[in-house]
């Protein structure tokens, strides 16, 4: 609970009108039994009708104190809950942003979303019970038994052993509930992984006609929570039970020992009222406070998912801001060089081979940098150490001549453009999306970003062109479409370095070109890093790096490359070869251009007929 503390710190004045407000709603509700036996007895030896009106407006008022300090009190704790339950959610998010690839990896995206969603509920909703249900009780319990230890001492005997009796079988029901809640938040987790799965790949699963199969996977997983669920709840209806059949008993021995009393002329009849309203309130607080320490056990388990989020240690961090070197009004190195790894190697965290091995280039204002290899050459690593989305295992990556591990992640990311494999827009607008980039920009600069990115023949298409809506995803855009948004994005700014990691594939030839020629003449002044699969896309680059099996095979023009990397040399060959049954090798160009003639000829046929 050291969590809700934390949390709890500014708000603790809320938390003591809280306690304040519910200790009046108590005071008021233990004082109303005594006022009824008062009453009764009052009725029974026939007193005056002023005494009897004197009690009650003694009742009444009690009642308004108690009515109304439970409302002012429900609020209150309502007020406080929904704050420490906003607050908690801002830290894991203002957490996870700080999260790397790997830490997200460790604790999965789905279970995140849990912890941020339903854990804070359950915690909330811990809460909320804790204050209204438990706290009260030892007071009204100490109150209660003095009270009915007034009227009679053997009946308040029986009332401490039904007491004790419930005690003992909640505490061994508690026992047994703690497993199974945690039990539940991990099968929680699993339904949002297994959800999250499902809905992002449901394309997939339609193809290869899967549907069954996830059906079967999701019944399982749902089957297994709901097990879990019933063996739960059928220990709160145990609970439940056990509990109000004591109190049932309990009356019953009151009502039996308090018939014979009456008959000796040992009892009056509003004592009678008052000590089983006393046992009842008592036994009542106590099962409610029994329910509440039975979910006791969730929301500690839930506190502790949050706590393990919240104290976890980002696996890349920012330096001490002491020695941090603030790189603002820095000037660029005097030879150009805006970034260079120095001997580089890196190996993921659970991996038993090196990702890169001694890798080492340089990218300079005004010239352009590729990178190309094989699947699984280490090309999208060398982006993700550039952005310090990963830390290099040894060597050195430098950006102005400074070490990226000594600068700020803000300053560094700020001086990079990154334009993913797979394009990703936000819901908004196409303009919300573009001032990602910089969110000062006019609409000139987002206009030119656009023409540049090659993106103005359909966004201008578009009814309401830059303020067109963006579905989450960018999912009603085509796959071209949302990279060249995505470029345009990357193109808002004045970034030092634009990466391109393999930015081009969804696009035709014709747009690839003509992205390239207007990227030429605006990135004269800036360094440019793309990664690509396409030769075409790459080959005249300033700088082409080829990488095989995480080490670097090759580094020059693309003319020095055919001469002197094999490597290098069988990429190309692969891309404007056609297999052998299709007849004599062409080049990709080409045979795209072959292939739009003949499309074009079947439009025209069909046009004609």
């Amino acid at each position: 609970m050291r969590l809700v503390v934390r949390f709890m710190k500014p708000y603790w004045g809320l938390f003591a009108v809280t306690v304040v407000l519910l200790f009046f709603d108590v005071i008021g509700a233990l004082v109303i039994p005594t006022f009824v036996a008062e009453l009764l007895n009052e009725s029974a030896s026939h007193a005056s009708l002023d005494a009897m009106v004197v009690t009650c407006v003694k009742m009444g008022v009690a009642a308004l104190v108690s009515g109304g300090s439970a409302i002012a009190g429900g609020w209150c704790c309502s007020q406080l809950t929904s704050r420490i339950g906003k607050d908690m959610r801002m830290a894991l998010y203002r957490k996870s942003l700080d999260l790397s690839i790997y830490d997200f990896r460790n604790f999965g995206t789905a279970s995140i979303t849990t912890r941020t969603i339903n854990d804070i509920v359950n915690i909330q909703l811990a809460m909320t019970n804790l204050m209204g249900m438990l706290l009260p009780v030892p007071f009204i319990f100490a109150v209660a038994l003095i009270l009915s230890f007034r009227l009679d001492v053997g009946m308040s005997l029986w009332l401490l052993a039904v007491v004790a009796i419930v005690c003992v079988i909640a505490f061994l029901i508690m026992r047994s509930a703690a497993p199974l809640f945690r039990r539940l938040q991990k099968l929680l987790d699993r339904i949002g992984a297994v959800l999250l799965e499902n809905l992002t790949g449901v394309r997939v699963i339609r193809a290869f006609g899967k549907e069954r199969h996830e059906q079967a996977r999701m019944d399982s997983t749902f089957t297994d929570y709901a097990a879990t669920s019933i063996r739960a709840n059928r220990l709160f209806a145990n609970l439940d039970g056990l509990s109000y059949f004591g109190m049932n008993v309990f009356i019953v021995i009151v009502y039996f020992l308090a018939g014979q009393r009456i008959d000796a002329g040992g009892f009056r009849i509003g004592d009678i009222t008052a000590i089983v309203e006393y046992s009842i309130m008592v036994l009542f607080y106590l099962m409610m406070g029994q329910m509440v320490i039975l979910t006791l056990p969730r929301a500690l388990e839930c506190c502790e998912r949050v706590r393990a989020v919240l104290d976890h240690s980002p696996q890349i961090s920012d330096p001490d801001p002491a020695k941090a070197i603030d790189m603002s009004g820095r000037e660029p190195l005097a030879d150009g060089e805006v970034l260079a790894f120095h001997d580089v190697t890196f190996r993921f965290a659970d991996a038993q081979e090196d990702a890169l091995t001694h890798v080492s280039f340089s990218c300079k204002a005004g010239q352009t940098t590729a990178i190309i290899g094989g699947t699984g050459s280490g090309k999208s690593t060398i982006a993700m150490l550039a952005l310090r989305l990963h830390d290099a295992t040894w060597g050195s990556i430098t950006l102005d001549g400074v070490d990226v591990r000594e600068m700020t992640q803000h300053d560094l990311r700020s001086r990079i453009a990154y334009v993913q494999q797979q394009a990703w827009l936000f819901s908004g607008s196409i303009a919300d999306n573009l001032r990602y980039g910089d969110r000062n920009a006019d609409q000139s600069e987002l206009d030119h970003a656009i023409d540049i990115a090659q993106a103005h023949e359909f966004v201008d298409s578009l009814p309401d062109g830059l303020d067109s809506r963006v579905a989450q995803g960018g999912t009603n855009f085509s796959g071209g479409q949302k990279q060249r948004l995505s470029i345009a994005r990357a193109l808002v700014g004045e970034p030092q370095l634009i990466i391109f990691d393999d930015s081009f594939s969804a696009l035709d030839f014709k747009t690839d070109a003509a992205l390239r020629r207007a990227l030429a003449a605006e990135t004269s002044r800036r360094a440019v890093l793309i990664i690509a699969q396409r030769v075409s896309t790459i080959q005249h680059a300033d700088q082409i790096i080829v990488l095989s099996d995480g080490e670097v095979a090759g580094i020059g023009r693309h003319d020095e490359l055919m001469a002197d990397c094999e490597v290098y040399r069988q990429i190309v060959e692969s891309q404007t070869k056609e297999p052998a049954h299709n007849g004599p090798a062409r080049s990709a160009p080409a045979r795209s251009a072959a292939q739009q003639g003949t499309q074009a000829t079947r439009g025209t046929q069909g046009k004609e007929a």
